[in-house]
């Protein structure tokens, strides 16, 4: 995986990705003005900016088709998570019937905290994809084998974003007069699906590379 030069082209975004992508946020557009929902209407102009990075990104390092899917899907869980609202008799946190509130284990587990350790799990495989096309550029490797203290370097940069979606979520609350971003407690259980997604994600990596790699490369 090296970085994408003129001669090279640009590498493409799986088709199934982008209808599913442009499919959601059309229904989140529509779904936000309708409801008078002003906080999605400042997510989905965050996600729009997110997309652009992504695909600059994507130019550059050519992320994996299992990447940019598991992208796209975190896109899909988030604008439904504030979007779609939940029955009468679901149990849920605050006062706003959405995905977002809801306790998939009453008083244990919610959406929201599921839907954060995914997603920088995801971020953390960005970070790892990025780290190994920029190092073997440079260094005109064929392949890159993560160490321990590449994945670290990986999972703290997918923190790093965690926290920065946490700046951004604290700006909503100062735009949009009514937000479901929730209290500093909130706030610190974010952090720590943030940190059980990336270093999940980072030992993910660390497992396929010694075991599936590992056996590839003795056959």
């Amino acid at each position: 995986m090296t970085p994408v030069d003129a001669s090279s082209g640009s590498p493409s975004v799986p088709t199934g990705v982008i209808v599913l992508t442009m499919a959601y946020l059309i229904a989140a557009i529509i779904g936000a003005i309708a409801t008078g929902n002003g906080e999605f209407v400042f997510y989905i102009v965050v996600m729009v900016v997110l997309i652009g990075a992504i695909l600059v990104a994507h130019r550059r390092i050519r992320l994996s088709n299992g990447v940019l899917w598991g992208l796209s899907l975190w896109g899909l869980l988030h604008m439904a998570g504030g979007l779609v609202p939940v029955p009468q008799s679901w149990p849920i946190h605050g006062d706003i019937r959405v995905l977002y509130s809801w306790w998939l284990i009453p008083e244990r587990l919610k959406y929201d905290q599921v839907v954060h350790a995914y997603g920088f799990a995801v971020t953390t495989l960005v970070c790892w994809q990025g780290l190994k096309a920029i190092v073997c550029a440079n260094s005109r490797l064929e392949d890159l084998r993560p160490t321990p203290g590449m994945l670290t370097l990986c999972a703290a940069g997918s923190m790093g974003f965690g926290a920065l979606n946490e700046v951004i979520e604290f700006t909503a609350t100062r735009i949009v007069p009514e937000t479901n971003v929730g209290d500093y407690v909130n706030t610190g259980w974010d952090l720590v699906f943030n940190l059980l997604g990336a270093v999940g994600a980072a030992v993910g990596v660390w497992i396929y590379d010694r075991h599936f790699r590992g056996a590839e490369r003795r056959a």
